[in-house]
């Protein structure tokens, strides 16, 4: 979604605060919203022209030319679902409200044009895992296929790289693989391709990578299959590109906090008390890009993990670089997971 705080004015505003507002946000667009950040309506370039034909004192407050039933959509709207409606009403932004009505972003027609685009980098889903954490729920059934809100986790994160405009798919199997092709098929009821990437035994995530076709020839994206977001695929792509990056990780940020004053000294003598301090780390959060020589050089059937393959690619002196995300992201590892994933699931995915 775009910067758009400079698009901001509240109802207080003059209408010239409101033409300010669309010549420094760079979107043609003034948003207003009252002291709880609510959205108020919105203003265009149309309504500042025909507020200057009607001879309008431009001194008077925004909410006099104002549209004050703007076409919006709900958190969680879907970039289809957005498109459809820009084009029905010949709108070319979308506020994006909370259930409260206060503004959350603003989409643009061609921002998300731009990732419906059809792409032609594959992605990878890593789904043959035990998922240990999560039993008994995954006693008979693979952690990708448990149900988050009405779809598979896995269903889920597929239908989110549709919507970015993915449609060449490659699925790790192992532990009860025939469950995750029986329900996904060839791709052919989303309009997507889907292959199988079948291990014999377990081969780590790095090491199912040796099992890719050796016909790709561009970087892929690999993710692991229980995870939820909704990163913008299409910018991490941009990003990798644009820095010639072999590998690149998604990273997310993590705080620890010590529940107690830390003592730091110097000789037995304090030198200070630190109350409660916070240690801010990046996370791996399981989502890579990897050009082509790195997913080739794997060994074939050898076990290996991502974070070996990042350290074997940092030793060698390699381009390998970190994309910190800050969209919503949620590890289904363990049940209480789970549980917050059947609530998050509605907001942030649709259900």
């Amino acid at each position: 979604m775009c910067n758009f705080s400079n698009s901001i004015v509240d109802t207080n505003a003059t209408i010239t605060q409101a033409v300010e507002a669309i010549n420094k946000g760079g979107i043609r667009l003034a948003v207003v919203v009252d002291q709880e950040y609510r959205l108020m309506g919105v203003v265009t370039d149309g309504d500042i022209r025909r507020a200057l034909l009607a001879f309008v004192d431009f001194s008077l407050p925004v909410t006099n030319v104002m549209n004050a039933k703007p076409i919006s959509v709900s958190e969680g709207t879907t970039v289809t679902e957005m498109l459809t409606l820009m084009r029905e009403y010949s709108v070319l932004h979308l506020p994006v409200i909370d259930s409260q009505n206060k503004l959350i972003d603003i989409e643009t027609f061609e921002r998300i044009s731009n990732i419906k685009a059809p792409k032609t980098t594959p992605v990878f889903l890593m789904a043959g895992g035990f998922g240990t954490r999560l039993r008994p729920l995954t006693n008979a059934i693979p952690k990708v296929m448990l149900k988050v809100g009405s779809r598979p986790i896995l269903e889920t994160i597929m239908l989110g790289f549709i919507e970015h405009g993915f449609s060449q798919f490659y699925i790790s199997v192992y532990y009860l693989a025939e469950q995750i092709r029986e329900h996904f098929g060839d791709g052919s009821k989303w309009g997507v391709k889907i292959e199988y990437v079948e291990e014999v035994e377990p081969l780590g995530t790095g090491g199912a990578l040796s099992l890719l076709p050796n016909t790709i020839d561009e970087p892929i994206i690999m993710m692991n299959g229980d995870l939820l977001t909704n990163i913008d695929f299409s910018n991490l792509l941009k990003f990798h590109k644009n820095r010639a990056a072999k590998a690149t990780m998604c990273v997310r940020e993590y705080s620890v906090e010590v529940p107690y004053g830390v003592i730091e000294s110097k000789d037995s003598k304090i030198t200070s008390i630190v109350e409660k301090p916070k240690q801010q780390y990046f996370v791996n959060a399981g989502v890579y890009v990897l050009s082509p020589e790195v997913f080739k050089g794997v060994p074939q059937n050898t076990k290996k993990d991502m974070p070996d393959l990042f350290n074997e690619l940092i030793g060698s002196g390699e381009n390998v670089l970190m994309y910190p995300i800050q969209e919503y992201w949620l590890d289904i590892g363990r049940l209480g997971d789970f549980e917050k994933a059947q609530t998050d699931v509605f907001s942030i995915f649709g259900g």
